[in-house]
């Protein structure tokens, strides 16, 4: 049966494409305008990269919350939204965003969904990103068996013995978690010098040191497998010599490599793979359409989660007038406000 669905459009006064933590706040943003907003995204679940490739890494740079995991932070945003009852549309990749004679915009998705909708903001991080993989010839047979390039659940390596690849923080971080889970650990890196945060590269010389995990340089070249099993990989080191390196498990961290996808086709200005912006409005050059978070370029751009909820609540102001044409909108503070609170489905407080 055609997966592909075939409805009327959906009439929105805003679309968000991307569902993690700024394309959450922009929903919150934009509710407390009383802008009802459907959210998109390819993922299957919301989070975007914060749950997909670290749900368990600590943040630490969110105001007022002294550390929150990607999760909890994600999390805690569907609890900030709930009063305004977003419609969420997951597992969908926007494909089409044309504007239309009337100043909409007819939008659709990967699964034929349309949506004639008054406003359009980008909040998809960096893109349809997909992690860097191994380039070792047949080796993708064993992805998501014994072969990942992301860790959803830890316990998944409990006594296992694990070969973690990668420099950057996400393989220091996910080496430094499984030595306490896993049977054993080595860190395999193709250069001397990590990128990682250098507390981390510390921590791993200390564990190292202590005999709870190794550190190898070089890389992988190929493989042996047994019964359709992954047994060992063939690691050729900075000396030019292979070896075998038994394992249960290999996780791979490369990093991402960001797509545009079809983003890249609906006239936008293009600035590095990255989405051109004013800092009044973080209006693209199509008016109606906004781009916030990972995604968009700016002079002195900063790519903070922090700096993507600025942009969210500066956006949903800038917005308003498309939806409401005829309407003033004030600044009005949630403190305070008893219309804002009455949208919150809070009491206002009195004070003697």
């Amino acid at each position: 049966m055609d997966a592909r669905i075939d409805t009327m459009p959906i009439e929105a006064d805003a679309v968000i494409v991307g569902a993690g933590p700024v394309g959450l706040f922009q929903v919150f943003e934009l509710g407390l305008l009383e802008i009802k907003a459907h959210v998109i995204d390819s993922l299957p679940a919301v989070g975007g990269q914060c749950v997909e490739l670290y749900p368990d890494k600590p943040i630490y740079d969110i105001p007022a919350v002294p550390s929150y995991t990607g999760l909890e932070l994600t999390e805690n945003l569907m609890k900030q939204i709930e009063p305004f009852g977003p419609t969420f549309h997951l597992g969908e990749e926007v494909v089409k965003v044309e504007r239309r004679e009337d100043g909409r915009f007819d939008l659709e998705t990967s699964i034929g969904k349309k949506f004639i909708t008054k406003t359009v903001f980008i909040a998809a991080g960096v893109g349809a990103f997909q992690p860097r993989t191994l380039k070792v010839d047949g080796i993708e047979q064993f992805e998501n068996s014994q072969l990942f390039y992301r860790v959803k659940d830890p316990e998944l390596f409990r006594g296992k013995n694990l070969v973690v690849c990668g420099g950057g923080d996400s393989a220091l971080d996910w080496a430094l978690k499984l030595v306490d889970i896993a049977e054993s650990v080595i860190l395999l890196h193709r250069r001397e010098e990590y990128r990682a945060a250098p507390a981390s590269v510390s921590k791993m010389k200390d564990l190292c040191e202590e005999y709870c995990m190794q550190a190898l340089t070089g890389q992988v070249t190929g493989y042996e497998s047994q019964d359709g099993k992954l047994t060992e990989i063939k690691v050729t080191g900075l000396d030019g010599v292979t070896r075998r390196l038994p394992l249960d498990c290999l996780l791979v961290f490369f990093g991402l490599s960001p797509k545009l996808g079809p983003i890249a086709e609906w006239g936008l200005e293009i600035d590095r793979r990255q989405i051109v912006v004013d800092t009044e409005k973080f209006q693209t050059n199509i008016p109606g359409i906004f781009a916030v978070g990972d995604i968009n370029i700016y002079p002195g751009k900063k790519k903070l989660i922090l700096s993507g909820f600025h942009e969210a609540a500066l956006a949903a102001f800038a917005a308003a007038p498309y939806v409401f044409p005829e309407k003033k909108v004030h600044l009005q503070y949630t403190t305070t406000s008893p219309k804002l609170h009455k949208v919150l489905g809070v009491e206002t407080p009195t004070f003697d």
